[in-house]
Formats: structure tokens, C-alpha cells, sequence
């Protein structure tokens, strides 16, 4: 089957992609030059990583990331969201360049476009550089002016041959799991007073960034960033719970960072939500002349990760509140929900609120996947997962939403931050022993999804696909 006779909703262009993050498959944690991140100091520490897992050697792509490129072009993908490393290529993250640093992401770009792979690529993905936690990490003043000039390294060195830039991914993570709870790095819980503070210094740093990429790039750029999209949906078609959806999209909590408005509008319509600002009271953060100009900046996308959302129902006294959950419901590895409704409403959400093109830049679950008797990997919940995940987001289209892109997570099983390597989201099986790389069958079938532009979905025969094979490392 040919593009040309597919019946999927699609738009024609639309970019089938998948993602991965410097810190989670890199390896290489202190070669050539490299510096510390948050990351590697946290994961020193005793019972902070299930098992005592680090990202040190990882799936070592520093070293693979030719043969990883091929597997990409194998798989059929229009692209890959990957992230730079901070102190891989500033050390101390300012000052003196790394160039040995530089040049692993400048011969990446190159493998990725010899194999017809655009690069998209995300300038912070949680490697804080820890020279610069210790001057204050992202509570310094000067944090935003930091992320500012390695933006400017990286463009200056990657643009030429880079159109598509993320600046932060997940600032609800990084600063509600870094600052909140501690679960994260740098494992530094503060009162939400600051947690808000610091947020507004990234945003800052985002809004920085992203004058820097189009006042440098070489190729016209197209900027976006990757924060959670936290997505609700209605559990019943009632016009009542469809509103309470979107009343819990648009909440948010007064002990909480996790929430969708509180750093989306900034970004896009220059101000804190006013419900923002009602619920965290004399905790939100110091806001001075000229911030906000800096933060709203022109974006050409929106960038949102989802991949479970919350069953939501209008409330006796008529606001919203999370539905009782079902015993035995459908869950993944990590016990998130399988909910295929999310990248419908999320989607419709973000995209209705703010009028930018949406781009689902993380989407995928973690399995028990391992190498069969028969040297393969098969994960027919991940097939059937993605299937269903993607008929919502083909129904968000059809519907009108403007949706330009789709990044499955991850291209490779990785380390998964505090959890180590208890999940394996891949599609690519990696034996962290010996590195030796195992195309499951759902790498196959998001190839024929790819090939179809999204008709496959409609397939049940494909369900179940063709026989694949296993690929060693070179």
C-alpha cells in the first residue's frame, strides 16, 4: 500500500517522528570534556534510582548513534526529537565550549540527514549543568541569560542544517518533581513560593531562547517547546461531563505545579491565568516590567507530551472532579492508565486555547518486553496502545484540530529518570550488557503506519505484524 491509497486522515505532510533525551541514551557521562549535570549528582546518591540505576553508560548512543540512525532509517521515520546536552557542550554551563561536545551533535545531524531524518531538535530535556546549580540553578537571576547563551552555541553550530527547535521539555516536571516532591534531580524540594519563582525563570529562559533562535539561525526556524499536556476526558458523552473536561484542563490547584494554563499563557497571551493567580495567592512569583515581553514569544507550534488522561465528570455542585476508578482497568508497566481518549481531548484543548498548531512531540507506554525464545521482541500492547492513541489523535483531525507532527517515546528502551531501567518505553529492544539493539514488532508496525500515513490504523490484520528481525550492534 502506497501513500497514495490510503484513506487515514492524515494531513499530507504530516510527520511521523520519535523521540529520546541526551541523559536517558547518551552514556558518555564524562567523556571528552563533559561536565556534571544534576542528573549524574543525583543518581550518586544511595536510594534515589530504583536499584541504584545511573545513566553513565545508558545505551551508550554517543558511541552508537550511527548504527541507532540506521535503525531509524529501518523503521521508516520522518524524524527525530532529540536533546542537546548542556554540559556536554558547556562543562561549567557558561563559558569555555566543549567543542568535542559540539561536534557528537553536529555529526548526528549529519547521520540523521544522510538517512532523510530531520533533526528536531530540544535544547533542555532536564540536564541541568551542576556548575551552575550550585550558583543557584534555575532560582539564579541569571538562569534565564545562562540557557540564553548555550542556545546561542548550539544554533550557532547546528542551524544551518536545523529548522525545528524545542526550548524546555516538561517544565512541570523539572520544577514540580525536581523542587516539589525531590523525586528528581536535583532533589531539592522547596516551598511552592520558590518552585514558582524558579518556573518563572525558566519561562523567562524559554522566552530568551527563543529570541536567540531567530535572531541567530541560519535556516528560518520553527520554534516550539514540550511541556506535559495534562489532558481530562469526560466519562460519558453528556454535554455536562464534556464541560468538565474542559474545566479540568483549565484548573488549577493551589498546591500544585502540575497544570496546563499556568505555563501555557504566559507563553502564548504574555500574562499568569487568572485562576493561576487566585490559587496560589502571595506564592506566585515576582514578576518585573518587561517579562512577560520577554516570555510571549511567536511560536510556530505547540509541542505537548501525553500519554494517560484523567477520567473526569461534572460535580454536584457543578465544578468537576476525577470519576471513581474501574477495578481491573486497562494499565501500563509504569501503572499509568490506558486512556486513548487523552490525545483527543488534549489535543482539541490545547490546540482551541491557544491557535497554534499541535505537535505531539511524546506518546508511548512502558511494557514487559523482552528478547523471545525465537531472538525477537513481542509487544502487542504497545502496538494495540499506539493503535488506539492514534485513532483519537486521526478523530482530534478530522475534527479540524491542527495537528502537524506525532513523536512516539522513545525510539530506544533508556534509563527513565528516578524509575532507572525497570520500564522499557523503546521501540528498539537495548540489552544494556552487551548494547545489542532488537527491533520489536511494534517497530515494524509504526513502520507500516509510517509507510500508510496512518491508514494501517484502520487495519485489523495489522494488528499483528509482519515477521521481524532481530539487529545486532556493528
Amino acid at each position: 500500500m502506497n501513500t497514495e491509497d490510503t484513506t487515514g486522515s492524515f494531513p499530507k505532510n504530516f510527520v511521523w517522528g520519535a523521540a529520546a533525551a541526551a541523559y536517558q541514551i547518551e552514556g558518555a557521562w564524562n567523556a571528552d570534556g563533559k561536565g556534571p549535570s544534576v542528573w549524574d549528582k543525583f543518581t550518586e546518591q544511595a536510594d534515589k534510582v530504583w536499584e541504584g540505576n545511573h545513566g553513565r553508560t545508558a545505551c551508550d548512543h554517543y558511541n552508537r548513534y550511527t548504527e541507532d540512525v540506521a535503525h531509524m532509517k529501518t523503521i521508516g521515520l520522518h524524524a527525530y526529537r532529540l536533546s542537546v546536552s548542556w554540559p556536554r557542550v558547556l562543562p561549567k554551563g557558561r563559558g569555555a565550549v566543549n567543542q568535542k561536545g559540539l561536534d557528537f551533535y553536529d555529526r548526528l545531524v549529519d547521520k540523521l540527514l544522510e538517512a532523510s531524518i530531520a533533526p528536531w531538535v530540544t535544547l533542555f530535556h532536564w540536564d541541568f549543568p551542576y556548575a551552575l546549580e550550585l550558583k543557584g540553578g534555575w532560582l539564579a537571576e541569571d538562569s534565564p541569560k545562562w540557557f540564553s547563551d548555550y542556545a546561542k552555541v548550539v544554533v550557532d553550530k547546528l542551524s544551518d542544517r536545523v529548522s525545528n527547535w524545542m526550548t524546555l521539555n516538561e517544565p512541570q516536571c523539572f520544577i514540580g518533581l525536581g523542587h516539589g516532591n525531590g523525586t528528581h534531580a536535583p532533589g531539592l524540594p522547596l516551598e511552592l513560593e520558590k518552585q514558582l519563582q524558579a518556573g518563572h525563570n525558566a519561562l523567562l529562559a524559554h522566552g530568551m531562547a527563543s529570541q536567540t533562535i531567530r535572531a541567530n539561525a541560519v535556516l528560518k526556524p520553527k520554534i516550539g517547546w514540550a511541556p506535559v499536556g495534562v489532558s481530562h476526558y469526560p466519562v460519558t458523552d453528556s454535554e455536562e461531563d464534556r464541560q468538565a473536561a474542559i474545566n479540568g484542563m483549565n484548573a488549577i490547584y493551589p498546591d500544585s505545579t502540575w497544570n496546563n494554563r499556568w505555563w501555557g499563557d504566559p507563553v502564548v497571551f504574555g500574562e499568569y491565568p487568572e485562576a493561576g493567580l487566585e490559587a496560589y495567592g502571595d506564592k506566585a512569583p515576582k514578576v518585573k516590567a518587561g517579562d512577560f515581553e520577554i516570555i510571549k514569544q511567536p511560536l510556530d507550534f505547540y509541542g505537548c507530551n501525553i500519554y494517560s488522561g484523567i477520567p473526569t465528570r461534572m460535580a454536584a455542585d457543578g465544578t468537576h472532579e476525577k470519576a471513581e476508578p474501574v477495578p481491573g482497568e486497562a494499565h501500563t508497566h509504569f501503572l499509568w492508565k490506558v486512556t486513548p481518549d487523552a490525545l483527543y481531548w488534549g489535543s482539541k484543548f490545547l490546540a482551541e486555547r491557544y491557535k497554534l498548531p499541535i505537535v505531539i512531540t511524546e506518546n508511548g507506554l512502558s511494557c514487559h518486553d523482552w528478547v523471545a525464545l525465537d531472538g525477537k521482541v513481542h509487544d502487542p500492547q504497545r502496538i494495540d496502545f499506539l493503535n488506539r492513541y492514534l485513532l483519537g489523535l486521526e478523530r482530534a483531525i478530522q475534527e479540524g484540530v491542527d495537528v502537524r507532527g506525532y513523536f512516539q517515546w522513545s525510539i530506544l528502551d533508556n534509563f527513565e529518570w528516578a524509575e532507572g531501567y525497570k520500564h522499557r518505553f523503546g521501540l528498539i529492544h537495548v540489552d544494556y550488557t552487551s548494547q545489542k539493539r532488537t527491533l520489536k514488532d511494534s517497530a515494524y508496525w509504526y513502520r507500516k503506519v509510517i509507510e500508510t500515513n496512518g491508514a494501517s490504523l484502520h487495519d485489523p490484520s495489522h494488528i499483528t505484524p509482519e515477521s521481524n528481525s532481530t539487529i545486532a550492534s556493528v
